[in-house]
């Protein structure tokens, strides 16, 4: 009977140790779960910390979104969608994104030319045909060239006439442009340079590239874009102004730095309220003016869906990816693809993408060289034609505490 006492005693620790066992791992897992969401809030407080000093640097309002390959990990929100009245910014508020919209029209070219229907070597005139007539370099430029910008085309934009018409004094609000009724603005002018010579900016060479997909296609570029990218991603909250509907209730006030610059070189148009000495309202008007070459609208949130998929090579096969990321240099450590952008810190942490700014609005939108991790921020404020200003969507983003915060959030989400 001992025996068999001391045997039953055995049999109890012998079951009661694996659940033991099983009792702490499940405490030390709950543990560790408890410390990586406390962390996951320390990260997200430090990152809505610095929304929040780019408000009191002068913007009206910001929306951000990082996301990895997995989907998004952290979005954030701080300031005004209208200071006249109060009203917050939301998350599914749609901002200008500005040049970023190149990008969608980069991979539209590069999808075409995987098809086997656009070669890398053609020239927006040979497509093109008599419309082209006029249009410096239009006939020696080639498709590659137009996309890293060293095409030597002038850019519309750049045009004192222009500037007031588009953006400024003599801009007609109401206006929705035509996609080639920027062209007459360079037409007959002199080339900047021979092609492939110099880098040079220009948004007529993603007037020229959304042309040349319709002209291809037989289809608008706005149904392009939603087919091949936004539709296969199932992202629904981005959209070309002025060539689509957009839901107008998603959209906040347009705001712009009005600086002596500014007033200056555009004028402030008598549309355009002017809510502090430094800014003006400039919600009366739309995007339509910068079609292929910067007229779209975003959330954050799909636009860094968006950004996640381009850069894990979702969009575009290999080879294309190559040719997206070949780098051409052209100053200060800033490099071009055809069409992301590549610039370093000074440790050698790069970034690749692209920012935007126009009327009302800027953005941005990289992702971490070598690392699973997209950020973007867009702003209801312009710079464009302004010269110096206290603050913008790139100058929140592209902060080294940003960046280095977002790759932290993005390794701690599972």
């Amino acid at each position: 009977m001992e025996n068999l006492s001391v045997c039953k005693r055995r049999t109890v620790r012998i079951v009661w140790l694996p659940i033991l066992v099983t009792i702490l791992g499940f405490a030390a897992g709950t543990n560790q779960t408890i410390a990586q969401d406390a962390n996951q809030e320390g990260v997200a407080s430090e990152l809505q910390s610095l929304l929040d000093e780019g408000i009191a640097r002068g913007i009206p309002g910001i929306s951000a979104a990082i996301a990895n390959s997995e989907g998004i990990v952290w979005t954030g929100i701080a300031g005004m969608a209208n200071l006249q009245s109060g009203v917050p910014v939301r998350p599914d508020m749609l901002f200008g994104i500005g040049s970023i919209t190149k990008t969608f029209v980069a991979v539209v070219i590069l999808q075409l030319v995987e098809e086997g229907r656009l070669n890398l070597g053609d020239t927006a005139a040979s497509l093109l045909g008599p419309a082209m007539d006029g249009i410096p370099n239009a006939d020696k430029a080639t498709i590659a060239e137009l996309l890293n910008h060293t095409s030597g085309v002038p850019s519309w934009e750049d045009d004192p006439t222009w500037i007031s018409d588009g953006r400024g004094a003599t801009l007609d609000v109401s206006r929705i442009w035509g996609k080639t009724e920027t062209l007459p603005y360079i037409n007959g002018q002199e080339p900047l340079a021979a092609p492939g010579v110099m880098y040079s900016y220009a948004n007529t060479n993603f007037t020229l590239l959304g042309l040349i997909i319709e002209k291809v296609t037989g289809k608008d570029a706005v149904d392009e874009i939603n087919r091949r990218i936004l539709d296969k991603l199932a992202l629904k909250d981005i959209y070309l102004e002025g060539f689509e509907p957009v839901p107008t209730q998603q959209i906040p006030h347009r705001y712009h730095w009005a600086t002596s610059e500014f007033r200056e070189v555009a004028g402030v148009n008598v549309a355009f309220s002017e809510v502090r000495s430094d800014l003006i309202d400039a919600s009366s008007s739309n995007l339509s003016v910068e079609w292929t070459a910067g007229g779209m609208v975003a959330s954050a949130r799909d636009l860094a869906l968006y950004g996640a998929a381009l850069s894990d090579g979702r969009l575009l096969q290999p080879e294309s990816m190559e040719f997206l990321t070949e780098w051409f240099p052209f100053g200060n450590g800033w490099q071009i693809g055809h069409n992301v952008f590549r610039d370093e810190y000074p440790d050698g942490l790069a970034l690749i993408g692209h920012g935007g700014s126009v009327l009302g609005f800027t953005g941005s939108l990289y992702w971490v060289e070598g690392a699973d991790v997209v950020v973007v921020v867009v702003c209801n404020v312009g710079t464009m034609h302004a010269g110096s200003v206290p603050a913008s969507a790139g100058s929140v983003a592209r902060v080294r505490e940003f960046t280095d915060l977002a790759m932290r959030i993005a390794s701690l989400v599972p």
